[in-house]
């Protein structure tokens, strides 16, 4: 016979294991809802995990609409910008919260990466039809958008808004593509990034399309053109035939005019003669500033 003391550590072990293994530590792990939710959930669907898990989600969704609705206009003017880039193609995004405490929160970046992710498939789905290629997004066609679990970007916001009792705008987002075996499209973002590209969050983020004859040298001076037009706020790339600017201080500034960010003895118009490159394209987002709902197509203007 088993000693008493024996069996009833065989006893406990065997229902700790089993706990461990039960069907509501298993949907308590795989979504992270109460035990409470969890419960019900399974008392529904007689302990059925997948049907459950379905019902907890829906649960969540409708919270988070109803969550949304109660938050609607209240103000976000924190948030995140997002960049990815996939060989030719780029993207960034800005995606509001209220606070920055949200900002930093993890459910937040989440969001931010799916919906980044989601634009740049989505201008993948139908591939480059020119040189260089923008697509811009603005708050109702981001939402609209469909994640690759089929749900619309719309109703992750509406998710997140339930997880972290804030309001949530996604504001836009922008995609640039190339097709030309002499260009490659670069960005990054600022602070430093919370994780490395190809996606990246910060409160600044940059894309520039360069046009190159030595490719091994090019990556380098990109991200730091990236770094110049973040810090610099250029509006234009400028004309490349006019060797200096005659524009008044009023008007736009253009990047090949101003002096190169980490190198200030040179100009960024300088510094691409040496290096015998072009800017084709770039794009410039920061979190809570002003802009026309009007997309700028082409940057190459002339200030002269």
């Amino acid at each position: 016979m088993i000693p008493a003391q024996i069996f009833r550590l065989i006893h406990r072990n065997s229902l700790l294991y089993t706990s461990k293994k039960s069907p509501l530590q298993k949907l308590r792990r795989r979504t992270g809802y109460t035990l409470q939710n969890c419960k019900k959930a399974l008392q529904l669907y007689e302990n059925d995990l997948e049907k459950a898990e379905q019902w907890l989600r829906e649960q969540a969704q409708q919270h988070g609409w109803t969550q949304a609705a109660k938050l609607e206009g209240r103000n976000t003017s924190q948030g995140l910008i997002t960049a990815i880039i996939d060989k030719q193609y780029a993207a960034l995004a800005e995606i509001n919260c209220e606070t920055d405490f949200v900002a930093q929160n993890k459910k937040f970046h989440g969001l931010a990466e799916k919906v980044v992710a989601t634009v740049l498939n989505h201008v993948k789905s139908y591939g480059v039809l020119n040189e260089v290629q923008r697509n811009v997004f603005y708050a109702d066609n981001l939402k609209a958008l469909i994640a690759p679990d089929g749900k619309t970007l719309g109703d992750h916001s509406a998710l997140t808004i339930g997880d972290v009792g804030e309001n949530i705008n996604l504001r836009r987002a922008l995609a640039i593509s190339v097709h030309s075996p002499h260009m490659m499209v670069f960005g990054c973002t600022h602070p430093t990034p919370m994780n490395p590209i190809p996606v990246s969050f910060g409160k600044y983020g940059a894309l520039v399309v360069v046009k190159h004859k030595n490719k091994e040298d090019i990556q380098q001076m990109s991200m730091q053109l990236c770094q110049h037009i973040i810090g610099m706020d250029p509006q234009k790339i400028g004309n490349p035939l006019v060797d200096e600017p005659h524009n008044n201080v009023d008007e736009e500034p253009c990047m090949l005019y101003q002096e190169f960010l980490l190198d200030p003895s040179l100009s960024v118009q300088q510094l691409l003669m040496e290096t015998e490159t072009d800017i084709v394209d770039f794009a410039r987002f920061e979190v809570g500033e002003n802009f026309d709902e009007e997309p700028t197509i082409e940057h190459v203007q002339t200030c002269g």
